[in-house]
């Protein structure tokens, strides 16, 4: 992944329901399995999760160029959904949407971060390494539509 941006101007911000159109677009061209629209209703309700949009703007107009889900609980920042849009992958938006989850967990007081990830997703893992994350454990057969491991992986919050 290359840190180039082609992207004019980038912003985050918390995601809303009127996201949803474009956000399960991403969604269903990132995943085998994608979210439901109830899915993203059930998180953008819920008291521990943090759900944010990367928005991608113009002079003509703000395009949703990626998301990312993760909650807020028991001292941990744990990630639960992160994808970008096609056409704005490998230009370090996925990057930027971890670094947010990152700084918000600074402001919460929060030590740790962790994830579950397919083993079969090279891609993700190397993000997930560039932003200090190491493999800590395996579920197996954690994803029941392929019944794939997860690898466990986890990184300090460092300020």
């Amino acid at each position: 992944m290359s840190d180039r941006k082609v992207f004019s101007q980038v912003t985050i911000d918390l995601m809303n329901k009127t996201d949803l159109p474009e956000i399960l677009a991403i969604e269903r061209e990132s995943f085998a399995s994608p979210w439901t629209a109830g899915m993203f209703s059930k998180e953008l309700d819920s008291a521990h999760a943090r759900c944010l949009c990367a928005r991608i703007n113009s002079e003509d107009e703000s395009v949703v160029g990626g998301y990312i889900v993760f909650w807020l609980v028991a001292g941990e920042a744990h990630l639960h959904n992160l994808a970008v849009k096609k056409e704005y992958r490998r230009q370090g938006l996925a990057f930027v949407l971890m670094e947010a989850m990152k700084e918000i967990a600074v402001e919460n007081k929060i030590v740790a971060q962790t994830l579950e990830v397919r083993e079969s997703n090279t891609e993700a893992i190397k993000l997930y390494r560039k932003c200090g994350f190491v493999v800590k454990g395996i579920r197996p057969l954690y994803y029941t539509d392929t019944f794939e491991d997860a690898l466990i992986m986890w990184a300090d919050v460092k300020k």
